[in-house]
């Protein structure tokens, strides 16, 4: 199974994207269904560190007609797709209804912690990476099972991601999703727009993965329905 695993994390790789860790579901866990029905008993999390898919998706969706909905989840839908019908697996998404718990499954995969953006901490990556999706497979694959990852919130006293935004979107009683969407689509949101969360961007790890300020700029726009 180890040359299977490799092989298709090869295969995700021709598109930027990364195998972000995986587990073996229990007996006794109410897993979803694999690809022919039954229920699964691993699951593969897929994703991405840094903006090493946004040339890919690009010339993706020149190809594809001027409006479409959801671009960058129908991209990832379409290359996962792909690779779990090589592979005998099942694919899902994050924004699949009804919801699989992809930050939980995320959290269980590589040890990681929420920061208190809401976003999950990487030693490496900081903030800036992402679950595209996951791939299900009825069959157990035998996988080291994730330590604790240094959550290096922790050891940030400053906690500059909760001081950069001129709303204060985030705080201890969650987030203030009203205020934050107002605020970027606003006069006064511009620098949100062009160049992505302030608060995000105010984290100091992981910054050789920082988004590009234009891939920022596609994010900001989707979540506000710009």
């Amino acid at each position: 199974m180890r040359g299977r695993v490799e092989d298709l994390a090869a295969a995700l790789c021709a598109n930027g994207l990364i195998l972000r860790g995986g587990f073996t579901f229990a007996d006794s866990e109410g897993a979803p269904h694999g690809p022919s029905g039954g229920p699964a008993r691993s699951v593969l999390l897929v994703g991405q560190a840094g903006a090493a898919p946004w040339p890919h998706f690009l010339r993706w969706r020149e190809q594809q007609p001027q409006v479409i909905e959801n671009p960058l989840d129908s991209w990832s839908r379409q290359v996962i797709g792909a690779v779990a019908d090589a592979f005998g697996a099942r694919a899902v998404s994050p924004s699949d209804k009804p919801y699989l718990p992809f930050q939980q499954w995320a959290m269980r995969a590589e040890g990681l912690k929420p920061s208190p953006l809401g976003i999950l901490m990487h030693p490496q990556y900081g903030l800036w990476h992402a679950y595209r999706g996951a791939l299900l497979f009825e069959e157990a694959i035998a996988l080291q099972e994730a330590r604790e990852a240094i959550h290096l919130c922790d050891a940030c006293a400053d906690k500059p991601c909760l001081k950069s935004c001129p709303v204060d979107a985030y705080s201890a009683d969650g987030f203030a999703h009203q205020a934050c969407l107002a605020h970027v689509r606003g006069a006064d949101g511009a620098p949100c727009r062009t160049g992505g969360c302030l608060d995000r961007n105010a984290c100091p790890y992981g910054a050789d993965y920082r988004y590009p300020p234009e891939v920022q700029a596609f994010h900001m726009a989707a979540f506000a329905g710009l």
